[in-house]
């Protein structure tokens, strides 16, 4: 189950969301970021460590064995969830968004936070009438979850890049029956 976050938790920058929970870097280390508009520094990240790394993946290949068992409707219901999430702090993830990486407010809000819920709404819609089980003459092929990936996202289109990725891995798992 997704445990809710709090809306100052997006304000945590030296630690990591890690296995159900906030916790500290594994290293000091930081990176310094800035406002794009001021140029003035505003803050410190935590820079991940291989350690950070190897924890989630720890965390989430032990959450794989059960999440993988999930149906398409908790899927679904799942994905629900976070979209109303998204479309509940939209509006503080456009300030997020322009504070992080420079865009106009306006385009934070007439598109970077509409099309990462289009993600999100997207993957609950394929997930509907998916065919995880698909006859192909005599072979039956089965879409099932296989494990654990990594996602790279690029800082120009943060939540749009998050919600590319994330939704479809959610809906990916589900089992077919």
């Amino acid at each position: 189950m997704m445990k809710e976050v709090s809306p100052m938790d997006m304000t945590r920058t030296r630690q990591f969301y890690i296995d159900g929970a906030w916790v500290d870097a594994s290293s000091d280390a930081g990176i310094a970021f800035a406002d794009p508009a001021t140029e003035q520094q505003t803050g410190t990240i935590a820079a991940g460590t291989a350690a950070d790394v190897d924890r989630a993946v720890i965390a989430a290949r032990r959450a794989f064995d059960s999440f993988s068992l999930t149906t398409v409707a908790e899927r679904r219901a799942l994905l629900g969830r976070i979209q109303a999430q998204l479309e509940a702090r939209a509006e503080d993830l456009a300030q997020a968004m322009t504070r992080e990486m420079g865009a106009a407010i306006s385009f934070s809000r007439s598109t970077q936070v509409p099309f990462g819920i289009a993600h999100i709404r997207a993957a609950i819609e394929v997930l509907g009438d998916y065919d995880f089980l698909v006859r192909q003459g005599t072979t039956a092929i089965l879409r099932e979850p296989i494990g654990v990936c990594g996602l790279i996202t690029p800082w120009n289109w943060p939540l749009y890049q998050i919600t590319a990725k994330v939704g479809p891995a959610i809906a990916a798992t589900a089992r077919w029956f």
